[in-house]
């Protein structure tokens, strides 16, 4: 039992204790965590934009530009139709000029940014439209055939050969070929650079 006028010891670290972990004259609010939910898509914006801030800065663009251009030819096989080339070509000239144009901008970084697309899609094209050939529709028979051999591809059974053609007659057709694969006997396969005329089931 204690005696009177002596302080419970107890008594005051339960008290301090108490007092620390629920402090006197402050009233939690019962809806305390619902402005937290709405702040968090403002807290997020505002760190990818500063993200987006440093990724910006003096040196640190550069890697971007090609994962750019990577995104336009992306976009060329994307495409419902193949895209024009001198409007692709010409679109990526002036974005590029633009870009130039506002180097000392702050819109530098979008715009260099949708020239690299641009020039992808651009390139995309260009190098289509340079490897594009003649694709026959239906085989062609005893087809007269002219022109340089140009590489020789000796394999176990048979030989093979890539001619450029110069001169091509064929029945009932009026595709003209600048190069043909043939097939030939092993060992009858022409040296590369020889002018040949032959006949062939193309």
């Amino acid at each position: 039992m204690a005696e009177p006028g002596r302080p419970v010891r107890s008594q005051g670290i339960a008290g301090t204790w108490i007092a620390g972990t629920w402090p006197v004259g402050r009233a939690a609010s019962a809806g305390g965590l619902v402005p937290a939910g709405f702040d968090l898509w403002t807290s997020l914006a505002e760190t990818l934009r500063e993200w987006a801030r440093a990724e910006a800065g003096a040196g640190r663009l550069l890697p971007w530009v090609p994962v750019a251009f990577g995104g336009g030819i992306a976009l060329y096989f994307a495409a419902d139709h193949e895209p024009v080339l001198w409007g692709a070509a010409a679109t990526a000239i002036a974005l590029m000029l633009g870009a130039v144009l506002l180097r000392r901008s702050r819109l530098f970084a979008p715009a260099i940014m949708i020239a690299a697309v641009a020039a992808g899609l651009a390139t995309a094209t260009w190098k289509t439209a340079r490897i594009a050939h003649t694709v026959l529709a239906k085989p062609l028979y005893s087809v007269s055939l002219s022109g340089f051999v140009e590489t020789r591809d000796i394999r176990e059974r048979t030989d093979r050969f890539v001619l450029r053609v110069t001169a091509m007659e064929a029945q009932r057709s009026d595709v003209k070929l600048e190069r043909v694969r043939l097939s030939v006997r092993k060992g009858t396969s022409p040296e590369v650079g020889s002018f040949v005329q032959l006949k062939a089931r193309l």
